[in-house]
C-alpha cells in the first residue's frame, strides 16, 4: 500500500520534511516512490511547497495520507480537489464547475492566509513599539535620577536654607501666639481681683 507521509531532514530541533509517496513498508527516512513537496514548520506560518497535481493524482490512485499529511494536503487544497474530482467522475457536476468551485475556495483560503500574515506582522510591530516605549521610559527615569544626583551644591544649599527659614518662621509664629496668650491672661487677672474686692 502507498502512503503519503513526511520524511524528516534537517538538524536537531530544526526539522525540515519532504512530503513523499512511499511504500508503507519502507523506513521513514528511506526509499520513496515520488517526492511531491516539502514542509518547513520552523517559520510562522509554516512554509509548504506542494505539487498539487501530483498529490491529487496519488490520492486518486488510492494513496493514504498520514494524519499530518492529511492536514497539510487539506490546507493546500489537494483533499478538496480530490473530492471535486470524485464528483466529476460520478457526474454530480462538470469539470468546469469543479474548477470554478476550486478557484473560489483557493481565493478564500488565500485571503485567510494573507489576513493571518498581516496579523502576525502587526503583532510583531506592536511588540516592538511597546518595547521601545518601555526603553524610553526607563531611559527618562535614569536621566532624571542622574540629574538629581549631579545637581549643583548651591541648589541643594538653597533648598536647605529655605527649609530652615520656614522652620524658624513656624517657631516664631508659635512663640508669638504663646506671648499673646500670656498677655491676655495677665490683663484678665487684675480685673478678676478688683471684682472680688
Amino acid at each position: 500500500m502507498v502512503k503519503i507521509r513526511l520524511q524528516r531532514h534537517g538538524r536537531k530541533r530544526k526539522p525540515f520534511y519532504y512530503i513523499v509517496a512511499a511504500d508503507e513498508r519502507a523506513p521513514r527516512d528511506g526509499r520513496y516512490i515520488e517526492r511531491i513537496g516539502s514542509y518547513n514548520p520552523n517559520t510562522n506560518p509554516a512554509t509548504i511547497d506542494l505539487d498539487l497535481d501530483a498529490a491529487v493524482r496519488w490520492l486518486g490512485n488510492g494513496a493514504i495520507p498520514t494524519n499530518t499529511c492529511r492536514a497539510i494536503l487539506g490546507y493546500k487544497g489537494a483533499m478538496h480537489r480530490n473530492h471535486l474530482n470524485k464528483g466529476v467522475a460520478k457526474g454530480a457536476h462538470t469539470q468546469e464547475e469543479a474548477d470554478a468551485k476550486f478557484t473560489a475556495w483557493m481565493d478564500e483560503k488565500a485571503g485567510l492566509v494573507d489576513a493571518k500574515i498581516e496579523g502576525l506582522a502587526k503583532s510583531v510591530e506592536d511588540a516592538k513599539a511597546a518595547a521601545h516605549k518601555r526603553e524610553e521610559e526607563k531611559r527618562a527615569a535614569m536621566e532624571k535620577a542622574i540629574a538629581e544626583k549631579n545637581a549643583p551644591e548651591e541648589l541643594v544649599a538653597d533648598a536647605e536654607a529655605a527649609a530652615e527659614e520656614s522652620t524658624e518662621a513656624a517657631e516664631e509664629s508659635t512663640e508669638a501666639a504663646e506671648e499673646s496668650t500670656e498677655a491676655a491672661a495677665d490683663e484678665s487677672a487684675p480685673e478678676a481681683i478688683e471684682e472680688q474686692a
